[in-house]
């Protein structure tokens, strides 16, 4: 694991402003988080070239596109052998309908979130992946009925303070 960053408040305003307004110009970003445009755009680019801003993206309505499926999916891998875990993780990774792959501790390896346009696609990505031989020795699946609690930002402030990383 990465050492913590160190930032101050006006670092950590910035990251939470930019997970909402992603869009915004550098002259809003400053205005919101207290700094003149200068340093706030320098402080910007620092926290690219740090890493801890890995991108920008729109967040997409699903529910406007049209029919889809939302199925967050349980794997088992057969061997836990370091080769094992990246030729799976190499395999999924070519489908663009799993969005999120996160390899866990517990009762199975890895826990992924696939969209797909339905369940008949969904099934069809499933015996894709067990035909790639990916080492794949069970799945368990469980398909999203709703959406109660939307997509948040990250508690940034909560993990910070957690870990003494800000003044």
């Amino acid at each position: 694991m990465d050492t913590p960053a160190s930032l101050d408040s006006f670092d950590i305003k910035i990251l939470e402003h930019l997970q909402r307004e992603g869009r915004c110009s550098n002259v809003e970003l400053a205005k919101r988080v207290g700094l003149s445009e200068s340093p706030c755009l320098a402080r910007t680019r620092q926290l690219q070239d740090a890493g801890l801003i890995r991108g920008y993206g729109a967040e997409v309505a699903l529910d406007k596109l049209g029919a889809h499926v939302i199925v967050f999916c349980e794997v088992t891998l057969a061997s836990h052998r370091s080769q094992d875990l990246r030729k799976f993780e190499a395999g999924v990774a070519k489908y663009p309908e799993i969005v999120e792959c996160y390899n866990i501790c517990g009762g199975y390896d890895y826990l992924l979130k696939i969209v797909a346009p339905g369940v008949a696609h969904f099934q069809a990505l499933m015996d894709r992946l067990l035909d790639d031989e990916l080492g794949i020795s069970k799945f368990s699946s469980r398909i999203v009925l709703r959406e109660p609690l939307a997509p948040r930002t990250v508690p940034l402030r909560v993990i910070l303070s957690a870990n003494n990383s800000w003044e």
